[in-house]
């Protein structure tokens, strides 16, 4: 009997969570805890981290970087996405925006590092360099990797300075290495 109310609490449990919402219509509101670009004229460098969407999020985070230049009125953010390997596009990819913090499928991000100032100013164009480089631009594989959590991992072991340290749930993280000196031009 014990086995049969398990079995079903388990089962509610799948089904309430892979059913919660359509991709297509899931929330990517922002979340309102990224700088206004408009007010915020430093430069700022912020990574953040949402639960990846329906029941992957159980176990893993996407993770995605922004960045914004002294006076800049909006922030360029670097992300990882597989399903644009699909439309033979590039997993990595930059896109312009006031609001970096958007909700990712639904789930909420969580900030994980946040840099404002000269030591942001200084670090930018190290990003942008290391992001040029990064050898897994036409690669994804959920797990091991690369994926959307190898990227932020990757830039932080080229830029030491950001002090970056992904969470556990940050599957894929570990597939960046040291060893890794492959150049890629990105584009």
């Amino acid at each position: 009997m014990k086995h049969i109310a398990v079995v079903m609490i388990l089962s509610l449990v799948a089904i309430t969570a892979c059913s919660n919402t359509d991709w297509r219509t899931a929330s990517r509101e922002p979340a309102g805890i990224a700088p206004d670009p408009v007010i915020e004229k430093s430069a700022v460098i912020e990574v953040y981290a949402a639960d990846a969407f329906s029941w992957r999020g159980w176990f893993a985070v996407h993770t995605w970087v922004a960045t914004k230049g002294i006076d800049d009125d909006e922030y360029t953010v670097y992300e990882v996405v597989g399903w644009r390997l699909n439309r033979g596009l590039p997993a990595l990819y930059s896109y312009q925006t006031a609001t970096p913090d958007r909700y990712w499928f639904g789930a909420k991000p969580k900030k994980l590092l946040s840099i404002r100032g000269d030591k942001a100013a200084r670090l930018i164009p190290q990003i942008e360099q290391s992001v040029a480089r990064y050898p897994w631009r036409d690669q994804y594989t959920v797990f091991p990797g690369p994926n959307s959590n190898t990227f932020p991992a990757w830039l932080a072991i080229q830029v030491p300075e950001l002090e970056l340290e992904l969470p556990f749930s940050a599957i894929g993280s570990g597939y960046a290495s040291e060893d890794t000196t492959a150049t890629v031009p990105y584009q």
